[in-house]
This record gives structure tokens, C-alpha cells and sequence, in this order.
């Protein structure tokens, strides 16, 4: 096997939740360029089913669409249902699925705080506590879980994302000690600022926009193909000594 037959996933399926747009449309593309089928979760059915085709017509590969809530206990049990139904014990996990409510903490409710928390840190746990099984009695998968740097740094007027994000890295960090014998690995990927709708309120906004820009050593924001190789190398047999880690992909701001 050459190296680069290392990062080949011909023969996996790989679950992206949040599938439908932004870095979970992305990294679902980089997976099925490398050989994955894809099974595709998200909330409008619509909007997968373009996803869907678009990613399918330009690699070839199988890609399926499942609308469900992964913040709801009974849509995650359905979901796993519908997947294995359709696709099989699934091979290869993204817990990409997340929102942001921005906000300092006299202006955020508990009903902000429960959406995002639900969504960034409930989902991942619900969505693998259905999946892993499979893999595990594959002695073989992949769960990747899409934090940030703010996971580790803090911004004013974050509190609910934040929280959610340092929450997952608790989550990944567990989950690769409890499998690290098991053929399963548990890592995540932390981006930096990156061009997607979520942040589209900052593109806009050429103050803020600066003060992130003034943050970053490499001068500048992410572009979203700089994410394809480091989802494509956690999934693959590349990784396979590497489990509870993170990556950050952040143009220097984590090194300070």
C-alpha cells in the first residue's frame, strides 16, 4: 500500500450531519472525491436534494439525503433506522451540525442557550450514540467531530458557542479513550474564521471582519478547500494512530 492509498475510502459510507451547505457540504464532497458514499442529514429535505446532486454528478459517488433533527432524541432514532435501512452500519461519522446565537450574557435567554447547546453538543452525543455501535461492531470507523478555536479561545459575546465547542473537545477526548482499543477513533477539526453562512454576518462587517483578520498571523480568512484534506486524512487508514486529538485549521491564531 503507497501512501497515498492510505487516504482512498472506496468502500466506506460516511454519515455528515449538517450536510446540505457550508463546511458539512465541503467535507461531504472531500469524502466522496476520496471513494465514500455518502448519507446526507439535515433539516429541509429540499435543500439536501440539491446538495446531494450536485456533490453525486460531480464525483460519481452514492450520495442519500435524510431529513431529521439531530437535537431530538426520536428524529436521531429514526434517522438511524432510515440509514442503516438505506446504506448499511455506517463507516464514517461527522458531527458537523451546529448553529451560533450570538449574544453577551444579558442579552441571551434560555431558550438561546438551549439551541445552540442542544444543536453543537447534544446532536454529536445523540448521533453517535446511535452510529458508534456499528462501527464498533466493525472494529472499524471514524467519528469526526467539527468544533473551533473557540473551543479553546473565547470571544465577548459567545457564550452559548463557546461553551458548545469546549463541550465537544470534552466529548471527543473521552470517546477516543474508550474506543482507542476498539478500531474506532474519535478526533475533531477546528477551523478558524472561514467563509460560510454562519459567519456571513462578519463578512459583512468590515470592523469585525478587521478584528479577525487582526487575530490571524497568515493575514487572512480560510478558504473552505484548505478543510478537504484534513477531513479526508481523519477518516481515512492515514489516521489510524490518532485518536482524542484535535487539528486546528486557523492560520496561526491558536499558535499565539
Amino acid at each position: 500500500m503507497t501512501v497515498l492509498d492510505q487516504f482512498k475510502l472506496t468502500g466506506k459510507t460516511a454519515l455528515v450531519t449538517g450536510g446540505a451547505r457550508g463546511l458539512g457540504k465541503l467535507m461531504a464532497t472531500a469524502l466522496a472525491e476520496a471513494g465514500a458514499d455518502l448519507a446526507l442529514t439535515g433539516r429541509s429535505l429540499d435543500t439536501l436534494q440539491v446538495a446531494a446532486k450536485e456533490i453525486a454528478g460531480a464525483t460519481g459517488r452514492s450520495v442519500q439525503c435524510f431529513a431529521g433533527d439531530v437535537a431530538i432524541a426520536t428524529d436521531v432514532d429514526r434517522l438511524h433506522r432510515e440509514v442503516t435501512g438505506a446504506c448499511g452500519d455506517v463507516d464514517i461519522l461527522i458531527n458537523n451540525a451546529g448553529t451560533n446565537i450570538r449574544g453577551t450574557l444579558d442579552q441571551i435567554s434560555e431558550a438561546d442557550w438551549d439551541s445552540v447547546v442542544d444543536t453543537n453538543l447534544k446532536g454529536p452525543f445523540l448521533v453517535t450514540k446511535a452510529f458508534a455501535p456499528g462501527m464498533l461492531k466493525k472494529k472499524w470507523g471514524r467519528v469526526i467531530n467539527l468544533a473551533s478555536i473557540m473551543s479553546v479561545v473565547a470571544l465577548p459575546a459567545r457564550t452559548t458557542y463557546c461553551s458548545s465547542k469546549a463541550g465537544l473537545l470534552g466529548l471527543t477526548r473521552t470517546w477516543g479513550l474508550e474506543w482507542a482499543d476498539k478500531g474506532v477513533t474519535c478526533n475533531a477539526i477546528c477551523p478558524g474564521p472561514f467563509a460560510t453562512d454562519m459567519n456571513r454576518q462578519l463578512l459583512n462587517d468590515p470592523k469585525a471582519y478587521q478584528q479577525f483578520v487582526a487575530s490571524i498571523p497568515m493575514g487572512r480568512w480560510g478558504e473552505l478547500d484548505e478543510l478537504k484534506g484534513a477531513v479526508v486524512f481523519l477518516a481515512s487508514e492515514a489516521s489510524s494512530f490518532m485518536t482524542g486529538a484535535s487539528i486546528f485549521i486557523d492560520g496561526g491564531w491558536t499558535a499565539r
